[in-house]
């Protein structure tokens, strides 16, 4: 096995000094910051763990972590559902496959705040296009302004709208890469199509699953743009994300510390999320390749 000499050492050298620039030293700043009392125009003031005890001791905490908890596994497992269909759609061939593979790649290009007041606008229920064709065929009216159900639902919808290309192209690419020897040999030895997913398609893609679920899992925990140009955590606080409620503690009640226990608290949470599917990932996909 070829040594890891100094030479790789040095071209690796810029792009780790700058993740310890970027990343390291902020979060280490963060991470002190979570133990003090702190506000413009003061000094931190050691407090030791009172910040974490006082987002402990929070409704509005609680509140805010059951929302996430709940909004990203539907926008995960939804979004994964949907770029499943999608993917195994186009594998078996569709017509006009640029121009349609164009379209489900297209909400990646669109900025996520002009996307959010685009359907903000559809959905309004007084001028919304997309709001008067649902009550003119029969449809309930989605009252996102009002009802955190239907907010919190309406936050779901547009995150797997915007992100689902991102899923996508992981599992397709996934399916392209399993050898069609293996479905050659399947039709030979008399499987049904059933089989063939479950044996073939399932176990060769399953890596590429669980890569897709780390990334999502991590982006979705920063759920911010869509609740706050939505809803912005209201009703009454009502639909408030982990982030909503990290940014109201930092910048509206002016607790810098609050804001970064909040913030490693985030960290955590979603830590444990990764370490469970990397952890899966190895066991599934990478130890059998070892």
């Amino acid at each position: 096995m070829r040594k890891f000499g100094l030479s790789q050492f040095a071209m690796l050298a810029p792009a780790q000094g700058m993740l310890l620039l970027v990343i390291a030293l902020p979060s280490l700043y963060v991470f002190w910051l979570s133990f003090t009392e702190s506000s413009y125009g003061t000094s931190p003031v050691f407090v030791g763990w009172e910040n974490y005890a006082a987002i402990w001791n929070d409704r509005y905490f609680w509140r805010a972590l059951v929302n996430t908890l709940v909004v990203i596994n539907i926008i995960v497992y939804g979004e994964l559902v949907l770029a499943f269909v999608i993917a195994l759609v186009f594998v078996k061939g569709v017509p006009f496959r640029r121009v349609l593979l164009a379209m489900v790649l297209t909400p990646y290009a669109i900025s996520e705040v002009v996307a959010i007041v685009i359907w903000k606008f559809m959905l309004d229920p007084n001028v919304g296009s997309l709001a008067k064709a649902m009550l003119a065929v029969g449809l309930p009216e989605i009252s996102w302004a009002t009802n955190p159900v239907h907010g919190l639902g309406l936050v779901s919808v547009i995150s797997i709208w915007l992100h689902l290309p991102f899923t996508f192209i992981i599992i397709y690419s996934a399916m392209l890469a399993v050898p069609k020897e293996l479905y050659e040999s399947a039709i030979v030895d008399g499987a049904t199509r059933w089989q063939s997913f479950r044996f073939i398609t399932l176990p060769g893609i399953l890596p590429a699953v669980f890569v897709a679920l780390i990334f999502r899992y991590i982006f979705a925990f920063r759920l911010f743009s869509e609740v706050w140009l939505l809803t912005a955590g209201g009703p009454a606080r009502t639909t408030e994300v982990l982030s909503i409620y990290l940014y109201k503690q930092s910048f509206t009640y002016a607790s810098f510390g609050k804001g970064a226990a909040t913030g490693w608290v985030m960290v955590l949470v979603s830590g444990v999320f990764a370490a469970i599917y990397l952890r899966l990932l190895y066991r599934r996909g990478f130890q059998r390749d070892a």
